[in-house]
């Protein structure tokens, strides 16, 4: 699974991030609703788990938000907050299920999985499409003319980020978040993702990945 962690807790999200990790999921971390709105904008998760204290208010707000845009990711929410009026607000605003601190690591990872088996059960969503290319965000399948392509997490994440928006021109910057979750050291890891995507798409494929000189990549076709 990709998962975010949204907790401001540094320790308590650490645990979370390294125990998860190790036990072969994908994790980015956000500390705050404005760093989780980031990584939402450029990536799909598989689920998140979302404190209500953050720094800059309420994470029920960013559930509420994600509902109201239509988004279906599960939400797991994650606090100290034990009253019963306080789990019928966290489902009422979008969560999809309440953990309460202190909690067990391997029971976090059981919700996790049965919210991923959930949502893997809910009808298509929509598809992104540009040309001959297109990905569906709910099943993450990825077609080519109708034919599918098999393609690792990062460079089916960069295929979905380029086609969220395609004739737009991605930042380097943007791409990498998108990819990763942050930015990256070296240029390399990028431009080794672009070149499995675009062995993927192959030389005469109608869409392409292009780059635009000092500025980044975009999707075009031609």
């Amino acid at each position: 699974m990709h998962l975010l962690i949204i907790e401001d807790d540094r320790t308590i999200a650490e645990n979370i991030y390294d125990y998860l990790e190790a036990r072969g999921h994908q994790c980015d971390y956000a500390g705050s609703i404005a760093a989780a709105s980031a990584l939402l904008a450029g990536a799909l998760f598989d689920a998140l788990v979302l404190d209500r204290n953050l720094p800059d208010g309420d994470g029920l707000t960013l559930a509420r938000r994600l509902r109201a845009e239509g988004r279906a990711t599960p939400i797991l929410v994650l606090t100290a907050r034990d009253a019963l009026e306080d789990k019928l607000l966290g489902f009422e605003a979008g969560g999809d299920d309440y953990l309460v601190k202190p909690f067990a690591l391997q029971e976090l990872e059981v919700r996790l999985l049965a919210l991923a088996r959930r949502n893997a059960g809910r009808p298509a969503g929509p598809q992104l499409q540009h040309g001959a290319l297109a990905f569906n965000t709910a099943t993450q399948a990825l077609h080519l003319q109708g034919r599918p392509l098999t393609l690792p997490p990062k460079a089916l994440r960069l295929a979905a980020e380029l086609l969220s928006q395609p004739e737009r021109v991605f930042s380097r910057r943007e791409l990498e978040i998108a990819v990763w979750g942050h930015e990256q050291d070296s240029s390399d890891n990028l431009r080794s993702v672009l070149h499995t995507l675009r062995r993927a798409l192959g030389d005469d494929a109608p869409t392409q990945v292009v780059n635009v000189h000092g500025l980044g990549y975009k999707l075009v076709n031609r």
